[in-house]
């Protein structure tokens, strides 16, 4: 298969593919008598590979270093890809969070289909919740997954000073409860 017919099936450039070929991430499996580059079944997988891991948002440096080695180097990177997807949507919701109130607009949160105290107060509310189950239901989601509590009450936009206290809250109706 030509370069080009090669770039089109996977929805390339023919220069994405000779700037691949120039860096070593992609050589064609021969040259025609002509001189054109011939790729092979073989480089044609490696290709689907190096753009699934492109869509996963990994570097070509890193996928250089990944193609052909060890599976638990493939498995570290693309769970490392995760945690900065997390810290970037952490990072993306504050900044949506700091816009919405500097417009002093909470409920475009809502509209923008965004996960807010309000949002999840009204839904818990609207499932019956009491005032004293949802703190029965912060109290527990403490004790048995803090740090997921941690980044769900991050999740809700909520400041640093009141997740503090919410914490420190359950935390005390805990070992008061312990204490009975």
């Amino acid at each position: 298969m030509r370069v080009t017919a090669l770039a089109r099936r996977h929805g390339l450039s023919r220069s994405t593919l000779l700037y691949y070929d120039r860096i070593g991430l992609l050589k064609p499996g021969g040259r025609t008598g002509t001189g054109y580059r011939d790729y092979t079944a073989g480089e044609d997988d490696r290709l689907r590979q190096i753009c699934l891991y492109r869509r996963a948002g990994l570097s070509l440096a890193e996928i250089r270093r990944l193609l052909g080695g060890p599976r638990r180097d493939l498995s570290a990177a693309l769970e490392q890809q995760v945690f900065e997807i997390s810290g970037q949507i952490e990072a993306l919701r504050a900044r949506q969070h700091m816009i919405v109130g500097l417009l002093k607009k909470p409920r475009l949160l809502e509209r923008a289909s965004v996960m807010s105290r309000g949002t999840w107060t009204g839904l818990l509310r609207a499932s019956g919740f009491t005032d004293e189950d949802m703190k029965r239901w912060h109290r527990d989601f403490e004790r048995h997954e803090p740090r997921r509590h941690q980044r769900f009450l991050e999740f809700l936009g909520l400041p640093p000073s009141e997740i503090r206290m919410i914490r420190a809250w359950a935390r005390r109706a805990r070992e008061r409860r312990g204490r009975r």
